[in-house]
């Protein structure tokens, strides 16, 4: 008995062990299962995209999904959110600068530099060449200085002997659309753009901030219509018949003078057939919308009639006016169509189609002797021209400079009378002259000097450069709206892209053959004595009797 009493007390003890012992073992695992939930919630977290707003709800779980109980306790494991990560060092403070959303931990992001995006050469010369595109937008310097019909009404009921009533008061009441302080200050600034963003040095940057400060001058020329500043000005933008050429010798006034003998002694009757102004405006306008269709191809070039326009043509930038009740012959026609066709309306495409130098489509003074007088050499080169039509273009040479010499708006349509105008052609040649002027005399406006200037630079330029082999210049001067030192900068920067070449060029210049052998000869025709050979076949004609 003894024996089994000390065998049951063996037996209860060690009963109680293990009871003690199985607790401690499931305590044990169940901290084991609650960790690694802990390390699978992290994880997942971890692993999950951002947090939705607050606005957005949870997506509920699927209801056959049901959360995993404890063995013992039968709580959702999970069910108490683990402690958040600590944040990096520097979010918070790009939480207090505001680039990230205070209540996200989103990566940082960068400011914006204060310099913006990176740009290229190309891009910035594009930006700046719009600027001034835009800022001129609003400057029309002929309808600025346009007489109304009353001012011929009246001068003609004082019998052409009391000079037009037109002075600064008269202009004032003609809105010039801006207002010239604020629009000479915007120019300016541009100017400075480019000189900051491009560099004094840059010859691109050179053309534009030259345009842009004769913007600048236009601007202070129309704010003093009806003063001699305005004629100052006009002086400064266009040019004088007082100038000279490049020899540094002969004065655009010699020019005018020596033409004037020759022109004058033309017997016009001699020359061939006469051309009759009979064709009405509308028929002019159907037959160059037909040549111009075929020669602008699928860029559509359009002739309007319109009863604004003083002169009995002006072109655009895609379109040709012809003046309402105006009358042309055949002549004409031939002008019109490469005076403002070939040259005018091509060169402004020709500009437009730049897409970084834009400033070519548009023309400011610099570029008006190159323009004009190269739609002027146009008609000669085509043999389109004629000598009456040479006259009227070098009699406003001679009546700028009349005028400059002191010349009053009555002595000047006077002189056009004596030279076989009749009174309606004096009165509009004459107005040509002062407009924006002073009536009184001294201070015309004399962008007419222009035409004749530009003729004969033209010329030399185009001689020039084929007697030095570099006819690969020639075609540039149809690239837009360019002034001569223009030319060379511009043909250097096709290769880079800044500047497109010019896709319509009259076909004396798509093909140079025929103006090469012109110049070339005409080269060797200035080198001979000219007055020894004149006087030479004087002597041979007098035998004619």
């Amino acid at each position: 008995m003894g024996e089994r009493a000390a065998a049951g007390e063996i037996e209860r003890r060690k009963g109680k062990d293990e009871g003690d012992v199985k607790p401690e073992r499931e305590s044990s695992a169940r901290m084991d299962r609650d960790v690694k939930a802990e390390r699978e919630a992290k994880a997942e977290k971890s692993e999950r995209p951002d947090k939705p707003e607050k606005s957005e709800k949870p997506e509920k779980p699927e209801k056959s999904e049901k959360p995993e109980k404890s063995e013992k306790s039968g709580s959702t494991r999970g069910s108490v959110p683990p402690p958040a990560p600590s944040e990096p060092r520097g979010l918070k403070s790009d939480r207090a600068s505001g680039s990230l959303p205070p209540e996200e931990g989103h990566p940082s992001i960068p400011p914006l530099p204060a310099a913006g995006p990176w740009r290229s050469y190309k891009e910035i010369v594009a930006q700046l060449a719009g600027r001034i595109v835009d800022a001129q937008r609003p400057i029309r310097v002929l309808q600025a200085v346009r007489w109304d019909n009353s001012v011929e009404e009246q001068f003609r009921k004082a019998k052409f002997r009391e000079l037009p009533k037109v002075d600064s008061d008269y202009y004032a009441k003609s809105d010039l659309g801006f207002n010239p302080q604020d629009q000479s200050a915007i120019f300016e600034e541009i100017a400075r753009d480019v000189d900051r963003e491009l560099g004094e040095a840059d010859a691109i940057g050179n053309i534009l901030s030259r345009t842009a400060l004769e913007y600048r001058d236009v601007v202070r020329m129309l704010g003093a219509r009806g003063t001699p500043v305005f004629y100052a000005y006009s002086r400064k933008l266009y040019g004088s018949p007082k100038d000279k050429f490049p020899d540094g010798k002969t004065s655009l006034r010699d020019l005018g003078h020596v033409l004037y003998e020759i022109l004058t002694n033309i017997d016009d009757s001699l020359l061939g057939m006469r051309y009759e102004r009979n064709i009405s405006a509308e028929d002019a306008a159907a037959e160059l919308n037909e040549r111009f269709s075929r020669y602008f191809d699928d860029c559509a070039v359009r002739v309007e009639i319109d009863d604004t326009i003083l002169s009995d043509a002006a072109a655009g930038s895609d379109y040709v006016k012809v003046r309402t009740g105006a009358k042309f012959s055949a002549r004409d026609i031939d002008i019109l169509e490469v005076h403002e066709g070939w040259v005018h309306v091509a060169t402004s495409l020709n500009g437009q189609a730049q897409a970084v130098a834009k400033w070519l489509s548009k023309g400011p003074p610099r570029t008006t002797t190159v323009q004009e007088g190269l739609a002027a050499l146009c008609e000669i080169f085509t043999f389109r021209t004629y000598p009456r039509r040479a006259r009227r273009l070098n009699d406003r040479v001679v009546a700028v400079d009349k005028a400059e010499d002191g010349a009053n708006f009555i002595e000047v349509f006077e002189w056009f009378r004596t030279e076989g105008y009749d009174e309606e052609e004096c009165f509009h040649n004459t107005r040509r002259i002062f407009r924006g002027g002073v009536v009184e005399g001294g201070a015309p406006f004399t962008k007419d000097a222009c035409y004749c200037k530009g003729i004969v630079l033209n010329y030399s330029f185009i001689r020039s450069a084929i007697q030095h082999n570099r006819v690969d210049l020639i075609p540039f001067l149809f690239v837009g709206k360019v002034a001569h030192e223009d030319v060379p900068v511009l043909a250097r920067r096709v290769n880079d892209g800044v500047v497109k070449p010019p896709r319509y060029l009259p076909p004396m210049f798509r093909d140079l053959n025929g103006l090469a052998i012109w110049m070339a000869y005409s080269t060797f025709f200035t080198r001979l004595g000219g007055d020894a050979i004149s006087d030479y076949y004087a002597k041979l004609f007098a035998r004619a009797g």
